[in-house]
Formats: structure tokens, sequence, C-alpha cells
């Protein structure tokens, strides 16, 4: 009897080890045909997001206009778009009074937004036909689109983006086309209240013995003359109604406010402005504070 005990006590060590091969074996083989049996997930599709257009916004104004200069810098600081990177600058030429420089190197360090060009002040001698052609020369990027406004528009950055997004990215000349009553903006040229020239325009204004040689005269007139005449700008959008001058300040020019605005011109006065910044709830975004009480 003590013999028996001894075997069996002895084979306990590899009916353990048999056991635990065989249950190894069979978990293994569960696992398979469970792991097996599952469809892997199919990936999700990529979701291309455009890329951003790019715009810059030169703003021609003098260099005395301080106010005006800090007034559109919070104007144009509270919007963007979320389809185009839009850059805003003012634009005028050289200075000639000391109390200029000291001021406008104050601005400058400040704010980086102005450029100085090589020009004397005017409105009607060339500074439109040095401002497109010093571009290429002295930024250091490129855009998509280059435009030229004025100081007493109001431009809608967002509007605006949403108009040029479907637009070619060459050949482009887009603006208000002048007659008022035109919708053709093939006939004429586009209103310097603000018009638009795709990049390859712009380099082609710095390159081109077209536009060097007739630099006199009303300047939104002239590029569209140069542009007839380098056979350029096959591509062209006037955005009416979208952009026009305030009601009741320049005939066929001008109508109402409406909601889809662009550009509103000819803002000269105060109460214009505020009108026109109610009419599109341009603080609507101002957080309660106990700071202030408006």
């Amino acid at each position: 009897m003590l013999k028996w005990k001894l075997v069996v006590s002895a084979s306990l060590p590899s009916l353990a080890l048999f056991f635990l091969l065989f249950f190894f074996i069979l978990h293994v083989k569960f696992s398979f045909v469970v792991f097996s049996n599952i469809v892997p997930p199919i990936n999700p599709p990529l979701i291309t997001v455009p890329a951003k257009f790019s715009v810059l916004i030169g703003i021609l104004t003098r260099p005395n206009s301080y106010d005006r200069r800090h007034f559109l810098r919070l104007i144009y600081g509270i919007q963007s778009s979320p389809i185009a990177d839009i850059d805003v600058k003012f634009v005028f030429c050289n200075l000639t009074k000391d109390e200029q420089r000291v001021f406008i190197a104050l601005e400058i360090m400040r704010f980086n937004d102005i450029f100085i060009l090589n020009c004397t002040e005017n409105m009607n001698s060339g500074k439109t036909y040095t401002y497109f052609s010093s571009l290429p020369r002295i930024l250091p990027r490129t855009y998509d689109y280059v435009m030229k406004a004025d100081d007493d528009v109001f431009l809608r950055l967002a509007p605006l983006a949403i108009s040029l997004r479907p637009l070619p990215r060459t050949d482009l000349y887009y603006g208000f086309v002048i007659p008022c009553a035109s919708q053709n903006p093939y006939v004429n040229y586009m209103s310097g209240m603000g018009f638009l020239l795709s990049w390859d325009l712009v380099v082609w204004i710095g390159d081109s013995q077209i536009p060097a040689n007739d630099t006199y005269g009303p300047e939104d007139k002239l590029v569209g003359r140069w542009l007839k005449m380098g056979n350029k700008a096959k591509n062209r959008f006037t955005d009416k109604p979208a952009m026009y001058d305030y009601p009741g300040t320049n005939g066929k020019c001008s109508h109402d406010l409406i909601p889809k605005t662009v550009a509103v011109h000819r803002l000269k006065r105060w109460d214009q402005w505020i009108n026109v910044l109610n009419f599109f709830n341009v603080t609507k975004q101002l957080k309660s504070s106990y700071l202030y009480n408006l």
C-alpha cells in the first residue's frame, strides 16, 4: 500500500503539467477562433480641409491720418475669416516732417502694419502703380490676392473671403465695375474704393513697361487700361450689389445697407460710420463685465 501511494504521489507533477498544457492549448485555440472572426475596423475616409488662401489689403492713406489709422485698426483687428489669412496694411509715400518720422516710427514699432513707399504723396500721379509694382520686391512672402482700398471704405473680411473662395487664383481682377449701373466686369474698370488683383498680375505690373509708362491720371481707371493693353485679367468679377457707396452719397453707385455687404464706400463722417457699424452689429461680441457699462 505504501508503494502505491508513492507511485501516485510521484505522478502528480506530471498530471498537473499535462492539464496545464491542455488548458493552454485550448485557450490559444479558443482565442484564435474568437479573434479570427472579428472584422478589422475600416479606416474612416480622410477628410481634406481646403488650404486657406491669403489676401493682402493695402489701405492707401496719408501719413498725417493718425486718427483714421487707429480707428481702422479697431475695425479690422476684430475681424477674421476661417477660410483666409488676411493681412491689412496702411500705405503711404515718403515722410516729409520730423513729427511724422517720430510718430509713425512708434506706430511701426507697436503695430508693424505700415508700408512707406518711395514716392511723393499723391492721388493721381503714380501712388497706386508704386504700391503694386513695389510689392514683389519688398515683401518677404507672396499672397494669392492683393487689394487696394481707400481709407473711407468699410470692408467686411469674412464676406470678402467667401466671395473670393470660388474664384480663380490667377489672372483675376475683382471689385465694383464702373459705370455704376453696369454688371459687365469686362466693359471698363473697377472702382478705386477697393479692387483686387491676383498675385501674378501684381508681378506683371512690376515687370511690364505698359503700366510703367502710364502712371498719371485717375488710378483706378489706369489699372483697367493697363490690364486691357496687356491682354490681362481674363478672369473678372464685379461683386454687386455687395459692394456700393453709402446710401445717398453717389447716385447709382449707392443703395441701402444690405446684410450680404462686402464693402461700403464714402464713409466720410462719424455718423455714417456709426450707422454702418450698428447695422452690422459689429460690437455684438462684447462681453459683459463689471469694468464697464455701455
